[in-house]
This record gives structure tokens, sequence and C-alpha cells, in this order.
């Protein structure tokens, strides 16, 4: 890759970061999105927004972080004929992998390559540029974008053939969901016991109990607020129902990941939906009896 312009498709609390970052390290970015408000707020951060998918096609590289399957083939079926031959898409979208090989398979028709690359990371370090690409598919138009993966992730890696991206960020948010939900259990049995949240926070994030997510999302547990989502817990749900699928076409048992869903759907039920996914400390916290 030659030009440093790129494309980016889906500005939500993802796109919108990577495409920031990308700015930030001097490509010219072309934004597009369904909602006119993200593609105001991508032209504030320097960016390009563009009103069609089909104004994208003088990008040789074009980012999608899409929310659905639906939006997912909406999209390829237009890069498929709109967009330049020899076009590479990354992926970023956590979607079923099956869905994705169809989508390989429609650009690879058009002669046109489609990586498969989600992330791992959330919309917060998304934005101070802490993501790991977990990239898949064809190696020589992985290395081709190394400087597009430079520009808005800490790491990337090439984890082999087309698919196997989405298989480790399955992985990966397995984990996700068990540390957020262990995160807020500990959370609520110290102020059950009448612990300062604060407290809490400050000992446990120097000590052997301490996560990744656990540093995240406990501030947020601490305060009580939880209005500033870098994941939104309907988003999240969606994820969490492919990962259950995944594991079960498996037939690979996940009893403390299938435990840690039960918080989730049960803050959908309490109208949380919008909230980060730290919000299933109120959950627990009403469970629990406990006033704050």
């Amino acid at each position: 890759m030659g030009d440093k312009v790129v494309g980016v498709v889906g500005l939500g609390i993802m796109g919108a970061a990577m495409a920031k970052n990308l700015i930030t390290a001097d490509f010219e970015v072309f934004g597009h999105d369904i909602r006119s408000d993200l593609l105001d707020a991508h032209e504030e951060n320097g960016g390009r927004a563009v009103s069609s998918i089909g104004a994208l096609t003088h990008c040789d590289v074009i980012i999608t972080s899409l929310p659905s399957i639906n939006s997912f083939h909406d999209v390829l079926d237009v890069l498929a004929y709109s967009g330049n031959e020899g076009l590479v898409v990354i992926d970023t979208s956590t979607l079923p992998i099956e869905e994705k090989v169809k989508g390989h398979e429609t650009l690879n028709k058009a002669s046109k390559v489609l990586l498969d690359c989600p992330v791992s990371g959330t919309g917060t370090q998304a934005l101070t540029k802490d993501l790991v690409v977990l990239g898949s598919g064809d190696r020589n138009a992985f290395e081709q974008c190394t400087a597009v993966f430079e520009g808005f992730a800490r790491l990337h890696r090439y984890l082999g053939e087309f698919g196997n991206g989405s298989k480790l960020k399955f992985v990966a948010n397995h984990l996700v969901n068990v540390h957020n939900v262990a995160a807020a259990e500990a959370m609520v049995l110290g102020m059950k016991a009448g612990l300062d949240p604060k407290l809490i926070y400050d000992t446990i994030k120097d000590g052997a109990g301490n996560s990744r997510i656990f540093e995240l999302r406990a501030p947020m547990m601490v305060a009580g607020e939880y209005d500033e989502a870098s994941m939104k817990i309907d988003v999240w749900q969606k994820d969490l129902d492919i990962i259950g699928a995944f594991a079960e076409s498996l037939d690979c048992p996940t009893p403390l990941f299938n435990a840690a869903v039960a918080p989730y759907r049960a803050a959908m039920d309490q109208g949380l939906e919008k909230k980060d996914t730290a919000a299933v400390c109120l959950v627990l916290e009403k469970a629990a009896g406990l006033k704050r």
C-alpha cells in the first residue's frame, strides 16, 4: 500500500476511535456511517465524511466495523462491485464465522480480499491505540496493511487461515465476559462487607486479583457511573450470543461463561442496555440488597 489513504465504514465507538488514531498517524481517512451525527464527529476529528459506500472506490484499504450480519453483507455487496480491483477490506466486526466466510467469498469472486481482523480491546482502549489486531486470511494482503494496523493498534498478530482471528476473538471475549462479572461480584462483596469501593479498587489493582478488565471497569463501579460506555450492554449481548453458539457448535462446555451471561441479561431486563457493561455491578448490587 503506497498512499496513506484509508476508508472506514462504521463510525461507532470502535470505528470512530480507529479512524481518529489513523488521522493522528497522518492518514487521510474517508469515513461512512448511516448516522449523520457520527459523520459530523468524524469531520470534527479531521476526517472526510462520505455519504455512500460507493464514494470509497478510490481507497485501496477499507476498514469495516459493523454491528450486525445484515449491515456486514450489505456493505460487502456494494464494495464487491464498486471498489478497486485488489481492494483489501479489513473487517474488525465480531460476527459468526460462517457469515464472515460468506463475505470472504463475495469479495473473492470480485478479485478483492477480505481479512478477518477482529480487535481485542474496549472502546476506551481503542481511543488510546491500545488494541490488538487478531488478523487472519491472505498473508500478503495482511502484510500490505502493516502501516494501517500500526496507525490504530498497539499490536497486530497474524493468526493463519481466514476465521482464526474470530476464533481468538471469541476466546478473548469469553475471558472478558467472566472477568467483568467477577470484578463486579468482588466489588459488591466488598461493599456489602462495609468496605469503601475506592479502597477496594486501589488495593486490588496492586495485587494478584487484578486484571486488565478490573483496571478498566472497576473505576466505573466505584463511581457508579456507566453512561460513557466503551461497550454497551446490548451490543455485548450480541457478542455473547455468538460466543455461546460457537461453543455449542463445538460441543465444548463453558460453565463459567454461561453463569456470567445471566447478569447481562438481567441488566437488559432492567433497562440498562445502553449503559457500559460495567453496569452489571448495579444488577449485583440490587440482588445483594446493597444501597449506596
